[in-house]
């Protein structure tokens, strides 16, 4: 349910100011209030909802340069993720990456946007584990929740199925060469386009930019 309400705020069916009420959300998604409660608290933490004591949700407005400072703070994290999986994966977690990286192709052949946007995440988790740093892997995560959504929205871009394809092999090229340095900047150019991407959809949307 989170993730669907989040997508419909990005993709501008649901627009800022709009109230998100418990009763109707329960009734649309046929369930009880409890669980609408909670996916609308873990909206709110992720900075699409907001909430006044004893008042009902509504979306929250998401600036162009509050989005911005995200994806500039993702980059610089998974920047460092990267450069520090280089130096430390195994040799079978290098493997891995590239024969799931290899593997996705597929996705990108079939245009399958919802399987690659999974793909997706678990390749970046997999640079994040590889890091071998659970701080950086905490913060990093955190982040990556909140821009989720907007991440998401990129796939449906035609084409950027397999630009996003042909910047993650950048990124396993190096990581398998063990170059720290070309991984880092990999990612975080990767990263950047995301945000360019994203960007650019929720304009077209007309939902937040």
């Amino acid at each position: 349910m989170v993730r669907a309400i989040a997508d419909m705020i990005v993709l501008g069916e649901i627009l800022p100011g709009e109230r998100l009420e418990e009763t109707s959300l329960a009734s649309r998604f046929e369930v009880s209030r409890t669980p609408v409660r909670e996916a609308l608290r873990q909206l709110c933490t992720m900075g699409l909802v907001e909430r006044e004591p004893n008042r009902s949700a509504v979306v929250a407005t998401v600036t162009e340069q509050y989005l911005s400072a995200m994806f500039e703070a993702m980059a610089e994290l998974e920047a460092i993720c990267a450069r520090l999986s280089a130096e430390r994966m195994t040799v079978d977690e290098r493997r891995s990456l590239e024969t799931m990286h290899r593997a996705s192709m597929r996705l990108v052949h079939a245009g399958a946007e919802e399987d690659y946007a999974a793909y997706n995440a678990e390749f970046h988790t997999r640079l994040y584990r590889g890091a071998h740093n659970e701080h950086i892997y905490d913060l990093v995560t955190q982040t990556r929740v909140r821009l989720a959504p907007f991440r998401r929205a990129q796939f449906r871009i035609p084409g950027r199925l397999a630009k996003s394809y042909d910047e993650h092999d950048v990124i396993v090229t190096a990581v398998m060469r063990a170059d720290a340095a070309g991984a880092g900047g990999a990612a975080y150019s990767h990263v950047s386009i995301v945000s360019d991407a994203s960007a650019i959809f929720a304009a077209d949307s007309k939902s937040y930019l």
